[in-house]
């Protein structure tokens, strides 16, 4: 299993990149929080020569598949052929409200997101005449001077974050793996994602081979005291996750139903610390990874072994640099 790491922000992605590739980390990501996910990457790509460099995710209905397919283009081109292109569709306020651009069903739209960027890059990398029309995205228009300039490396992987089961057989059935959401149980994975994955990529004629399952679970180790000050965070995190409606399924599969709805009603009061407080041992057992340094990467295996291809791991800070950096070594051993 292929273990990676999380890039952070712009200042110190030269810093933070080299490390990650002289930990021996396989791939890092960038994520659309707070910031831009592509600057901090192309300068990742720029000063390592083995590292993978994602996006995790970056969120496809704020940009138009064009613009994606140029800034995806040129930072392929730019890190010599290592971008991983993580996409999330983000819920409904957050489209509409924070960036001002349409929404509907998402998973429909995004199976033609992902299918408009394959007919754009096709159009640049085998001379295709553009000619995608969709019900959401219609592009036609090409003209040579467009064009980006050639380059041997191809188009970027396509990976597909998604919880649910519609957007998960989209990402089975179009991209080129899947981002499950941190917000993600073993069971579900096991019982849901995997189903889903397999009946999409069979739709495409494809299996499951070669296909990335990527996962960044909730993780808490260090010494005694590192762990019993991060259980109360990820507390707050699976109550802020589980309060949102979209992802209900993952608690009713657990047996968990009714508390999304609490969950849902404390949020909007703005009542957080009340809402961590309803997450259980049990709901913290069945997300989380909590063990010593030396008993993680068995834990981790015994939990995601056969399930997943990459995990993202990213050490507590304070946590001993050769530590974290053996941890790395052994987990990528360990499945």
């Amino acid at each position: 299993m292929r273990v990676d790491g999380t890039l952070g922000g712009l200042a110190d992605a030269a810093t933070r990149a080299r490390i990650l590739e002289d930990d021996g980390y396989d791939g890092l990501w960038a994520g659309e929080l707070n910031q831009d996910p592509f600057l901090p990457l192309a300068v990742a790509a720029e000063v390592t020569d083995r590292i993978e460099v994602g996006t995790s995710i970056a969120v496809a209905f704020a940009r138009s598949p064009m613009a994606l397919a140029y800034t995806a283009n040129d930072l392929q081109r730019h890190a010599r052929g290592r971008l991983l292109l993580g996409l999330g569709s983000q819920v409904k306020a957050h489209i509409v409200r924070r960036f001002s651009m349409p929404w509907s069903g998402p998973a429909a739209r995004m199976r033609e997101y992902v299918l408009a960027l394959r007919a754009i890059w096709s159009s640049w990398h085998e001379g295709t005449p553009l000619d995608f029309q969709g019900d959401y995205y219609r592009h036609t228009l090409m003209p040579r001077d467009f064009v980006p300039p050639g380059h041997e490396f191809g188009p970027p992987r396509v990976l597909l974050a998604g919880v649910g089961e519609l957007m998960t057989r989209v990402a089975g059935e179009v991209a080129d793996g899947f981002l499950c959401h941190g917000y993600t149980t073993a069971r579900w994975i096991r019982e849901r994602s995997l189903p889903a994955l397999r009946e999409g990529r069979a739709r495409a004629g494809a299996t499951m081979d070669g296909f990335e399952v990527v996962h960044t679970p909730f993780i808490a180790t260090g010494t005694e005291q590192q762990i019993e000050a991060a259980l109360p965070r990820l507390r707050g995190q699976i109550a802020f996750y589980a309060s949102t409606p979209a992802y209900r399924g993952v608690f009713e599969l657990h047996g968990w139903d009714g508390v999304n709805e609490e969950l849902t009603t404390l949020s909007k009061a703005g009542r957080w610390a009340a809402m961590a407080g309803l997450i259980t041992d049990e709901m913290v057992d069945a997300f989380a990874v909590v063990a010593a340094p030396d008993d993680l990467p068995a834990a981790v295996a015994e939990r995601y072994g056969g399930l997943l291809t990459r995990i993202s791991f990213t050490p507590p800070a304070g946590l001993d640099h050769d530590v974290a950096a053996d941890l790395v070594r052994r987990l990528r051993a360990c499945c």
